[in-house]
């Protein structure tokens, strides 16, 4: 089997892939929709207080940006993504039919989330989401800023998720705990 010459990006990738790519094209992968559903203890949150990140859970499907990339770089955009995508989260590389817009099917390189991984968080309530995310800080800083530029982001570019909408509005609705006058 030859490897695929396209990636999927469902999240920040859409915009900002860090990799080099001859084509990009929006595009719809059926069987899984995004959601903040993996748990981050590091880089968006700590082990006593998780953030969440988004994946790609089971169920329903997800408007996303496919990128052509050329062979002669392939195999170093899945090094990039798996360092980008797999340390320290619950991942699973997988190659998936996606429709291009133009109706074309290709199947790409993606990540999806593992059900079985620890750090896999399962179906929250919008409610129980939005906490998590407004008191988690990390490494690389709030869930609760990270949550709020990503959801904007993708409805910026053309991408508007429903779902992702109406937790934008449950976290913005509540002041960070994390917050200071510092």
């Amino acid at each position: 089997m030859t490897a695929p010459e396209w990636v999927f990006g469902y999240g920040s990738l859409m915009w900002n892939p860090g990799f080099p790519y001859v084509e990009r094209h929006p595009a719809t992968l059926e069987g899984y929709h995004r959601a903040f559903c993996i748990y981050s203890r590091h880089h968006r949150g700590t082990p006593e207080q998780p953030g969440l990140v988004l994946g790609l859970d089971r169920g329903g499907q997800c408007r996303g940006v496919a990128f052509r990339v050329a062979a002669s770089a392939w195999q170093g955009v899945v090094d990039y993504l798996d360092e980008r995508e797999l340390i320290g989260y619950a991942y699973t590389p997988v190659q998936l039919p996606v429709s291009l817009d133009d109706s074309s099917r290709v199947i790409a390189h993606s990540y999806v989330a593992d059900t079985d991984h620890p750090q896999f968080a399962g179906p929250l309530s919008g409610a129980d989401s939005a906490h998590l995310i407004n008191r988690a800080v990390g490494k690389a800083g709030s869930n609760r800023d990270y949550a709020v530029k990503l959801i904007e982001e993708m409805e910026s570019h053309g991408f508007p998720d429903e779902h992702l909408h109406e937790l934008l509005e449950r976290v913005v609705q509540k002041q960070p705990a994390t917050a200071s006058g510092n």
